[in-house]
């Protein structure tokens, strides 16, 4: 990832006179601020700066996800960690055909079935959505923190499993076979000019056919300079803790968030 921005140690050899709650927020954001120009568009830097984050969000869009590369022989073992897939059988075919990326095909929904243990509280799900390369930085990290927060609150953790050519809407296919009170979805974002890295952890509560986004909830911009792992983690179990305790999600369930905490609405 790429920033170009100022920050209080660079103002890029321009000399330029900021007061310090603009030098504060330069800091805080990759957005191209400030940058100048060379007679009508951007200097040579910031051109190139854009560029080479433009191919990273393309290449991100197109990769496949390597399980054993980014979770560990070691860690796959540990949580019998396994593939599946949706009806969208190459990479073309998923980014045309969204809809075919909400289902799971037939092998792969008796397969899940047979695999993972049923009506568990908290069901984890990992789908390589639009960016291989977040998935493979934030969701092991997740996985494993995840796993140990449900322990901790006595919660029947499902066991995990990946989804190649993965779109949100495959939330609906775990609910119906495996009804778990809470099903969670990391999945990749759309990849940006900021990061290529960005994950999202979708919920539902008891997901089933016929649900949509109104039914779920949403913690977004998990990465290293958005929402770390262990506020993402924190945040998707308290999510979690709400939903069975008020027996519903989506448009109806909001965060509580403490005075001061980041990220809070």
């Amino acid at each position: 990832m790429s920033n170009t921005g100022l920050t209080p140690a660079d103002d890029g050899g321009r000399g330029l006179d900021l007061p310090g709650a603009v030098r504060q927020a330069l800091a805080r954001t990759p957005a191209r601020l400030l940058v100048g120009r060379s007679g009508p568009g951007y200097r040579t830097s910031t051109w190139l700066a854009l560029r080479a984050d433009h191919a990273a969000a393309r290449d991100a869009v197109r990769a496949e996800l390597d399980l054993a590369a980014a979770f560990g022989e070691d860690r796959i073992a540990d949580s019998d960690l396994f593939w599946s897939a949706t009806r969208a059988r190459t990479r073309d075919e998923y980014l045309l055909r969204p809809d075919l990326g909400r289902r799971l095909d037939d092998e792969s929904r008796e397969e899940v079935r047979a695999r993972c243990p049923s009506s568990v509280d908290l069901q984890l799900v990992i789908g390589d959505g639009l960016s291989a390369a977040a998935v493979a930085s934030q969701a092991p990290a997740l996985l494993d923190r995840l796993g140990e927060g449900a322990t901790a609150r006595g919660w029947r953790f499902g066991r995990p499993f990946a989804v190649r050519h993965c779109r949100v809407g495959v939330l609906n296919d775990v609910g119906e076979l495996l009804g778990p009170a809470v099903a969670v979805l990391l999945i990749g974002e759309r990849p940006g000019l900021a990061t290529v890295e960005s994950l999202s952890a979708y919920l539902a509560y008891r997901p089933r056919p016929g649900h949509t986004d109104a039914d779920r909830n949403l913690v977004s911009n998990i990465h290293p300079r958005g929402v770390t792992t262990d506020e993402a983690a924190a945040r998707v179990l308290a999510l979690a803790a709400r939903m069975m305790a008020l027996g519903t999600s989506g448009v109806t369930i909001k965060e509580e968030h403490t005075a001061g905490e980041v990220g809070g609405e």
